[in-house]
């Protein structure tokens, strides 16, 4: 940067501070201007200093300023003659939005030049993974963005988006391929963290899987899986699709004919934009990483699902408990597909104490729940009924809707056809 190019910028920020001691009501028409957009230190303090006497109703002016200094013993920083020239240095606050913008702008450039220098120091630094190395780099980058505050908006503002948005032929939701569900809900929703929860052996990952395949004729499903590899996914998938008994195909009991139904319908899966990652201990910094690089590449996803929550690798500090660790993960997690326009689908376990007196499902059986009732769009809760449970083809799984924040609450019946990693809805008790 040069000479002149500095004194324009200080000459900007005195633009700037002269207008708001001129009159201070301006500050609520720069509230975007944060005190790191400065380049001179000293207008940093200034305009901290003005933005706390604004907030606790004070006035602000030359006195009041220096009494601040003098309270927080800082009168060697500051000379009373530097403000007074401050308050002369613009007669008008007319222009104060212009030069707060080439404040702002001025400073995001410089930070863009200090990032860049950083994301070639990180080059040097020792990651454990390159998605380590990728979340640096993305969080450096994000800390380049202004930080936005809400901005409040008349029905006037809003008219023009609004119509475009019922024009569009777009919608929120995305079909599961399960009838009654989607009957009821529209589906899953775009932007819902959406958690999943049973106990062992009620079919949570077929559950998954086969609602992953009616997604994924929409658009891109991302599915982590931690506990299974790859071959036991899609033998699980080819089993639901085929009818062919899933020990046949995990034993590879498989004749002929068999054979060549699998690969009929492997064909399908290849033609859908399913992916499938099958290591443990992911993180949810990585999630967000692979997810941003495939919306990049392929555009919008539809569903992101993580089998299962509980056995991510969570960072935790020594004085954080395990339930606030994970609940940071669930906040990131509902980030994540709002910010990406998808439906991010965490499957989670419950407590054992949950299988003593089997019952209707709460929150409070929800494992290590931290925020997860709080931070979830959906909470489904997966379990079995003693009382109903006399169908000779399968499981009866009752699945109990126990939040919807776009839906209400509900209950289906599902029968769990284990043998072939089938689900099917019943029709309810009467």
């Amino acid at each position: 940067m040069t000479s002149m190019e500095i004194i324009e910028d200080v000459s900007a920020e005195q633009s700037v501070l002269g207008a708001v001691f001129l009159d201070s009501n301006v500050l609520d028409d720069i509230s975007f201007l944060e005190d790191r957009d400065f380049i001179n230190e000293t207008h940093q303090q200034i305009y901290r200093v003005m933005r706390y006497l604004d907030n606790k109703d004070k006035p602000i002016d030359i006195v009041t300023v220096t009494e601040f200094y003098l309270q927080h013993n800082k009168a060697n920083d500051l000379s009373v003659s530097y403000l007074t020239k401050l308050a002369e240095s613009c007669p008008t606050t007319a222009n104060v939005g212009h030069h707060a913008n080439i404040v702002r702008s001025k400073a995001i450039r410089r930070r863009g030049s200090e990032i860049g220098q950083s994301i070639s120091a990180l080059s040097r630094e020792d990651f454990d993974s390159d998605d380590e190395y990728f979340s640096a780099v993305e969080g450096l980058v994000s800390d380049l963005r202004p930080d936005e505050r809400g901005k409040m908006k008349s029905f006037a503002d809003i008219r023009q988006k609004y119509f475009s948005y019922l024009i569009t032929k777009n919608v929120d939701y995305i079909a599961t391929g399960f009838p009654q569900f989607d009957g009821w809900a529209n589906g899953i929703y775009r932007g819902d963290l959406f958690v999943s929860a049973g106990r062992p052996s009620v079919g949570k990952t077929a559950l998954l899987l086969q609602r992953a395949l009616g997604v994924a004729e929409t658009g891109p499903v991302l599915i982590y899986s931690q506990e299974m590899d790859e071959e036991q996914l899609i033998d699980r998938m080819v089993s639901n699709l085929t009818g062919i008994p899933y020990n046949r195909i995990k034993n590879k009991e498989l004749s002929p004919t068999q054979l060549g139904e699998v690969e009929e319908h492997y064909n399908r899966l290849e033609k859908l934009p399913f992916y499938i990652q099958d290591s443990s201990g992911v993180t949810i910094e990585e999630v967000r990483s692979t997810a941003r690089r495939f919306k990049r590449q392929y555009g919008d996803l539809a569903m992101i699902a993580v089998d299962y929550l509980q056995i991510m690798k969570i960072p935790q500090k020594s004085s954080e408990t395990r339930s606030a660790a994970i609940g940071k993960v669930t906040g990131v997690a509902k980030q994540i597909a709002r910010d990406l326009k998808c439906c991010f689908m965490m499957l989670s376990q419950m407590n054992r104490d949950s299988d003593k007196n089997p019952k209707k499902p709460t929150f409070s059986d929800l494992k290590e729940s931290g925020s997860i009732e709080q931070d979830a769009d959906v909470i489904e809760f997966l379990w079995m009924d003693h009382n109903d449970n006399n169908e000779p083809q399968g499981k009866v799984i009752q699945q109990f809707i126990a939040k919807g924040r776009n839906t209400g609450l509900n209950e289906f019946r599902l029968l769990f056809r284990g043998w072939k990693q089938n689900f099917i809805e019943l029709d309810k008790r009467k």
